[in-house]
């Protein structure tokens, strides 16, 4: 009889961050000797970057349990359906039901800070017009992504943010994983870049079993590195 194989956690970080902000998170697991890797996220669409999280967690030994913060909840909520995810853990972020794009959840509450503080570039696409892509205004980063962030730290934050794409709004997730895998989410009770309501409301739908922590920002993984491990802890050892 084999022993139980830990599963592998994968981190996909949302928009208007890298890999990076994982840091705290990773050294967390790493200290309770969880494998952990933390891909890059392509910003580019929901649908591209949903099937190159789906090629990453294919491509790993084992069990998978999928993290997504913010925009990468979106994807892992399509991604979550490759055969050796086990579970999905949601860090202040969207969790989308099939057929329903980011746009249509955030519509049904009031808006963030977020909507109002994008600011719009515009990148080349090949064969096509330019497209249009979103950074958050460095001068609102603070207050609408890490308010609870040292400002040293903000400061280096809002100056290397990765755009997102426009055109990931209005993309239809084409699958809800947490309709087959157990989901456990973490609200961040103090985010101004997502609605918390948006939040509880779409780990509610998806019967995840939820943590909230009061006063934090969107940028929770970084402020609470410890607190976002702990749930992703349980989700490990709940599937594995």
């Amino acid at each position: 009889m084999t022993a139980p194989t830990t599963p592998t956690v994968v981190l996909v970080h949302g928009a208007f961050a890298d890999a990076a902000g994982w840091t705290g998170v990773i050294a967390e697991l790493q200290r309770h000797g969880i494998p952990v890797i933390a891909p890059p996220n392509p910003l580019r669409g929901l649908a591209a970057d949903a099937a190159y999280v789906a090629s990453v967690t294919a491509q790993v030994d084992g069990p998978v349990v999928l993290v997504g913060h913010s925009y990468g909840g979106a994807l892992i909520t399509v991604a979550g359906t490759t055969e050796n995810v086990v579970g999905l853990v949601y860090v202040a972020a969207y969790v989308l039901e099939e057929g329903e794009s980011l746009g249509e959840l955030q519509g049904r509450f009031p808006t963030s800070l977020l909507v109002s503080n994008l600011k719009q570039w515009t990148y080349p696409v090949e064969g096509g017009d330019p497209a249009i892509e979103v950074t958050i205004a460095a001068d609102a980063f603070p207050s609408v992504f890490a308010a609870d962030v040292a400002p040293d730290v903000t400061q280096v934050l809002a100056v290397s943010q990765r755009p997102l794409a426009a055109a990931a709004f209005e993309e239809k997730a084409t699958a809800a994983a947490w309709k087959t895998k157990p989901s456990w989410a973490l609200v961040a009770g103090a985010d101004q870049a997502i609605n918390p309501d948006v939040e509880r409301f779409g780990a509610e739908r998806a019967g995840a079993t939820v943590v909230e922590i009061e006063g934090a920002s969107h940028a929770v993984a970084v402020s609470r590195p410890k607190d976002v491990a702990d749930l992703i802890r349980d989700a490990v050892r709940a599937t594995g």
